[in-house]
C-alpha cells in the first residue's frame, strides 16, 4: 500500500478522499480565517485581502481533516513539490 508522508505525518494514499492547497485569509473578524484558492488569490483578489498564510488540507472523511500550515507559499510550493515526488516514485 502506498503511503504519502505530509509534515512527519502518514496518509495511506488511498484513504485520502481530497488533498488540496488554498490560501488563508483574514475574514475581517477577530482572528478568524477562510480557504481561498489559490487561483482566486492569484487573478481576483489583487491586494483586496489579507492573507494569513497558506494551508495544505488532507480530507479522509467528513470527520478527519488534516491542516498543514505554512507562512509563505514558497513553503507550500516545496511541500507539493515532495508529495507530487511520493507520488509519482
Amino acid at each position: 500500500m502506498k503511503k504519502l508522508t505530509i509534515e512527519n505525518k502518514e496518509f495511506n494514499l488511498k484513504d485520502i478522499k481530497q488533498l488540496y492547497p488554498a490560501v488563508l485569509v483574514k475574514t475581517g473578524y477577530k482572528d478568524e480565517t477562510t480557504e481561498m484558492s489559490l487561483e482566486w488569490i492569484d487573478t481576483e483578489a489583487k491586494g483586496r485581502v489579507e492573507i494569513a498564510g497558506y494551508g495544505l488540507f488532507v480530507s479522509i472523511d467528513k470527520e478527519d481533516k488534516y491542516s498543514f500550515i505554512y507562512k509563505t507559499r514558497e513553503e507550500l510550493n516545496r511541500t507539493i513539490l515532495f508529495i507530487s515526488k511520493q507520488i509519482n516514485s
